[in-house]
């Protein structure tokens, strides 16, 4: 059995050359999908421009009973997008360094848009495996009762936590991993344009992200794409396909702390919708805010 929990989580060091795209598709190298261990027990996956421009991260945590992956990407064609054969492969590798009988995988997302989702049904008919659609993970957690609980996802001996984050979406989810220290913020927190549809719920959502953090240690901030460039203040364009000076994709608590200053300074200027653009991220306020 692997001891996780064992101590305070430490940082490892994430210093990755992702896959960002090509000048043109036609000429496209990069695997489909690009998988980067961080541990022996954790691995982060990014698709490939050329397949989806949103280029989405996605993560896979194994457990001692049980896997999880965060996420499905944006490709439903398994063909053009082989996530179902990437995470097969990956949890056949970890059960030959760890063997064990029965062991499954569980299917869980940040949020219901489909640059997250559309990979579920590559995983519908996969024995000893849980799809919980994203419109339904509130009510699999609780969230639907009670939006300030929080849930606990227990992977055998490897606990997540997660609490209801929205702001970003309606039903979006944040994650904590106490083995890495990870905070999974799906698309609430990046390196990039930052869509808020509810103001109000966003700025509660970052606020208790900052009270969780305070308690619990944490590594890395982890969203789910990179949309900016190493300029401040500079995002790549929508539908881009190539980013070849991407900042890094992991960020500290302390983005959360400039983030939250930053909506302090929107308040002030009376949060009209627009964009309102920081060193490293866009914050973007639709219209009909809730």
């Amino acid at each position: 059995m692997v001891a996780f929990g064992v101590g305070t989580a430490v940082a490892r060091g994430l210093d990755v050359a992702w896959i960002h795209g090509s000048e043109s598709a036609k000429h496209n190298a990069d695997v489909d999908i690009q998988v980067h261990a961080y541990d022996a027990h954790t691995v982060i996956l990014r698709q490939n421009m050329a397949i989806n421009y949103e280029a989405p991260f996605m993560f896979l945590l194994f457990g001692n009973e049980r896997a999880v992956l965060i996420d499905t990407g944006a490709t439903e064609s398994a063909e053009f997008f082989p996530l179902r054969r990437v995470v097969d492969e990956l949890i056949a590798d970890w059960l030959r360094e760890h063997p064990r009988d029965d062991y499954r995988l569980l299917v869980l997302h940040t949020h219901p848009h489909g640059d997250h989702v559309a990979g579920d049904g590559q995983f519908v008919d996969r024995a000893d495996t849980e799809v919980v659609p994203a419109g339904d993970t509130w009510a699999h957690f609780g969230f639907d009762v009670e939006p300030d609980r929080l849930a606990r996802v227990d992977l055998g001996g490897r606990v997540l936590e997660c609490f209801a984050g929205p702001g970003h979406h309606p039903e979006a989810v944040v994650f904590h991993d106490a083995h890495t220290g990870f905070l999974l913020t799906g698309d609430t927190v990046y390196p990039g344009r930052l869509y808020i549809v509810d103001w109000a719920a966003f700025r509660a959502t970052i606020d208790r992200m900052i009270a969780f953090v305070a308690d619990r240690p944490t590594s890395h901030v982890l969203g789910c794409h990179i949309e900016m460039t190493r300029k401040p203040g500079v995002d790549y364009p929508i539908l881009t396909t190539y980013q070849p000076h991407e900042p890094p994709l992991q960020m500290s608590v302390d983005r959360l702390h400039a983030i939250r200053r930053a909506i302090d300074e929107v308040d002030a200027a009376g949060a009209r919708p627009g964009r309102y653009r920081y060193s490293d991220f866009v914050l973007c306020l639709r219209r009909n805010q809730g």
